[in-house]
């Protein structure tokens, strides 16, 4: 089940990104809603939208039924990832990293381990296949994000 996890955290950290440049930015509404904390800083960050947790949970529980491992996995797959994400965009923030700024394994490791984890079984994934799986995602997210940058699409690769 190597394949469908991975191709799980594929699409639910990468839908919102293909549905935001669909949308041209229309919808973006912010989930800490601007809210900033006493550093000064955003609670997540512009980025993190309600639409981009929707879509995320909506393509990976289709994306998870059409792949035999039911919608519910796929829900539960895509609601991790987005925890995941917005811890480590909250720790970015504490650590004064602008959204979009580069923090090598914190942008890509969060949002994949803790799904992985937590559907260890229910994927049958032995703790090699969680290392193996974390660091294809790792690896796909980064040539992704480089290929997104010459395409023109985003402005940083990261």
């Amino acid at each position: 089940m190597i394949a469908q996890a991975l191709i799980l955290l594929l699409v639910a950290n990468g839908s919102p990104l293909l549905l935001r440049l669909a949308l041209r930015g229309r919808g973006d509404w912010a989930l800490d809603a601007g809210l900033q904390l006493r550093d000064g800083r955003r609670l997540f960050g512009a980025t993190k939208t309600w639409r981009g947790v929707a879509v995320a949970l909506g393509a990976s529980s289709a994306v998870s039924a059409l792949l035999g491992t039911g919608w519910l996995v796929g829900a539960g797959v895509g609601a991790l990832a987005m925890l995941g994400d917005l811890c480590s965009s909250f720790v970015k923030r504490r650590l004064r990293l602008a959204s979009g700024e580069r923090a090598l394994g914190l942008d890509q490791l969060p949002e994949s381990l803790l799904p992985l984890v937590v559907y260890r079984e229910t994927l049958a994934l032995t703790p090699a296949d969680i290392v193996v799986v974390a660091f294809a995602f790792l690896a796909t997210d980064l040539l992704l994000s480089r290929l997104l940058v010459w395409l023109g699409v985003r402005a940083h690769p990261f």
